[in-house]
């Protein structure tokens, strides 16, 4: 999709839809009410009769309006009081899945009343983000192609000074709308097609599109070299080998890197440990974790983002056979912790805890490992927050706010010790589960453990990552971390 930004009135501005965000009480906004003039003041007439409420994310279609030359002219509502920040995504969001529901190829966002005292460059690149986001289609012909054709976004300003700014914003949104939805893909690719020799190809890909971005992928006999064997002890079921993925984007090659880990279980039945039949058929998004980092990489790569990042993707295929790890078995990590693996439906842990373990070598300033890790996580958080969990108070508070900032929310649970007495084993150093109680905390716990040589934060994914139902990956929690990069680049004085 090509993005733009410019100043001026949008009476004259020919496209295939306008869209105006209205309020849901009189009088209008200034740039709406010049709209509604060019109208002969249909837009007021609709609100003050209440055929249009203005409410929040209310969308009007009017077709061929009289006094405009756009084809079309959607009307958005803002709400009774001025939007919130939050309010804006949502409205935003709300404006691009109508326009995607037309044949319209070409729309324009009237953006004088929303921005206000926003930050145009913010503020562009989250509408580019979530009309990107807005197009997605996992099978492009399903509707016969009638649908989601918009190919061009202008962002039509008051003031000139705001349109390089926009304009900024609507690039880099573009490359993380990019990121978002290439990670949705992958995410919504049968478990056939996507495994982990897959996604090794997959990153190999990125790495020839982005010079900068360099891939390497250790397989089994390198990583049984490196003493893996929680990592290993995974893939042991399945005849589908298990890699781990490393790439490096050295964007400031001065700094120490930020450090992504993302969990890849290309399909995960339990292992011995056989999940019910029942939806079984998502757990091919319990490599969200592994997209997500992707997707990452991707949009900071296609940015050119000053910034050092490395993203780490241990993956691996989880199957029940007749070679398959069973519980009671002990295992030894690469951290030489032993592990007694009393579920082996626990696996992302046991895969994470050796990527862990091999992220220390990059000496990095902050880890952050991404993972559809528990059900627990769900129960607790259902699908509107991620997981949060971090023993750094300040790492966690700029992840939280990154969250905000994006719509992409997270809610801190604790990593309290009194928790970690659950993983106690009579015979390793640790289980891999900790009971029915608090399972996504004890889950946190354990791979506290493997983390004590740098700052980190885990994210359980497992509501967020995809949607049921109308089924699909959601891309999250892409936005919440391209938030909390730009932040970090923000605060090195690299903007």
């Amino acid at each position: 999709m090509e993005f733009s930004a410019r100043a001026g009135s949008v009476i004259p501005f020919k496209t295939d839809c306008l869209i105006v965000p209205v309020p849901g009480k009189l009088p209008l906004p200034a740039a709406a009410a010049a709209v509604d003039a060019a109208l002969g003041g249909q837009i007021s007439a609709l609100v003050d009769a209440g055929d249009f409420t203005g409410a929040l994310g209310a969308a009007l279609m009017l077709h061929q309006p009289a006094g405009l030359t756009a084809t079309r002219l959607l009307l958005i509502g803002t709400g009774k009081e001025p939007p919130m920040p939050r309010d804006v995504l949502n409205l935003v969001a709300a404006a691009a899945r109508a326009v995607q529901g037309t044949p319209a190829k070409s729309a324009a966002l009237l953006v004088t009343d929303l921005l206000g005292e926003r930050e145009p460059t913010a503020f562009g690149r989250q509408a580019a983000r979530l009309f990107c986001e807005a197009g997605y289609k996992f099978r492009p012909g399903e509707d016969n192609g009638k649908r989601g054709k918009l190919g061009r976004l202008t962002l039509v300003c008051e003031e000139r000074s705001q349109v390089r700014p926009l304009t900024r914003g609507l690039e880099l949104g573009a490359a993380i709308g990019t990121g978002i939805n290439s990670a949705r893909r992958l995410g919504d690719l049968p478990g056939n097609v996507c495994t982990p020799g897959y996604l090794a190809e997959q990153a190999r890909e990125l790495g020839k599109r982005h010079t900068g971005v360099s891939v390497r992928v250790l397989d089994e006999k390198q990583m049984a070299k490196l003493k893996m064997g929680a990592l290993l002890s995974v893939t042991a079921g399945t005849a589908q080998p298990a890699y781990l993925i490393a790439l490096e984007y050295r964007g400031a090659a001065a700094q120490a890197p930020v450090v992504l880990v993302g969990k890849g279980v290309t399909f995960d039945s339990g292992g011995i440990s056989l999940k019910p039949g029942a939806k079984m058929d998502e757990m091919k998004y319990d490599m969200c974790g592994a997209a997500s980092v992707l997707g990452v990489m991707e949009a900071v790569a296609a940015a050119a983002l000053p910034l050092h990042l490395v993203c780490l993707i241990p993956t691996v295929e989880n199957l029940p056979s007749g070679t398959a790890t069973k519980p009671g078995d002990v295992v030894t990590s690469m951290s030489g912790k032993t592990i007694e693996i009393l579920n082996t439906d626990a696996e992302g842990r046991l895969i994470l805890c050796d990527a862990l373990t091999y992220a220390a070598r990059y000496k990095p300033a902050v880890v952050i490992d991404i993972a559809t890790l528990t059900g627990a996580c769900v129960v607790a958080l259902g699908k509107q927050a991620s997981g949060l969990f971090s023993p750094n108070d300040t790492l966690a508070a700029e992840l939280l706010a990154a969250g905000e900032a994006s719509g992409d929310r997270a809610w801190r649970l604790p990593l309290w010790k009194e928790y970690d007495e659950q993983l106690k084993s009579n015979f390793a150093d640790i289980a891999n589960v900790g009971g029915p109680e608090a399972g996504s905390i004890t889950a946190g716990c354990f791979l506290a453990r493997f983390t004590r040589d740098y700052t980190w934060a885990h994210l359980d994914i497992a509501g967020t990552a995809w949607n049921s139902g109308p089924k699909g990956a959601t891309g999250r929690p892409i936005p919440l971390l391209m938030e909390y990069l730009l932040d970090r680049i923000d605060a090195a004085g690299h903007a």
